[in-house]
């Protein structure tokens, strides 16, 4: 697996946020039964940046927690049979790679929420990124069912490691 991980956060993530952005992906993928090992991307950034982009790619002029970039085109989540079918376009060809796309993250909605929540930080940011992975896999929160499904395997995830929503909020 390939994460590359940027931050140009102003402020800091007092957690290994490496280490964690690992763990989830890989039970992300394993709770979605991917096949392929995978190649991710994410920036980690603040309000203002995020807000250009979410500007740029969806016409929304405000900053938002996280955005998703994917890379696959699925008719249904997470069927990597599409994956199969045309590897040229998906799979890295030199390491054979999902490539799964890219995730850009506020540092800001990370500390604000996790206040607004009255849970930790890395608690928040551990559910953004497992939210965008999902995105990432398919997955969205359109209508109430797709809304559902995609909170349940949030949880599902972040509860298989440990990390709930009972967490101190200076953690």
């Amino acid at each position: 697996m390939t994460i590359l991980i940027e931050n140009e956060a102003d402020k800091e993530l007092d957690f290994d946020y490496e280490k964690l952005c690992e763990r989830l992906t890989e039970a992300t993928l394993e709770a979605e039964k991917c096949p392929f090992e995978a190649e991710l991307n994410i920036l980690i950034t603040n309000d203002e940046d995020i807000r250009l982009t979410n500007k740029e790619f969806r016409d929304m002029d405000r900053a938002t927690d996280v955005l998703s970039f994917p890379m696959v085109d699925y008719e249904v989540p997470s069927d990597f049979s599409y994956v199969n079918k045309n590897p040229e376009a998906y799979l890295n060809q030199e390491t054979g790679e999902l490539i799964l796309g890219d995730i850009m993250i506020s540092a800001d909605k990370v500390y604000s929420q996790a206040k607004e929540y009255g849970h930790g930080r890395k608690r928040e940011f551990a559910f953004l990124i497992v939210h965008s992975l999902l995105h990432l896999l398919g997955y969205d929160h359109v209508g109430e069912d797709e809304a559902k499904i995609m909170e349940e395997k949030q949880e599902n995830i972040l509860n298989s490691l440990g990390i709930t929503r009972n967490e101190a909020e200076n953690e």
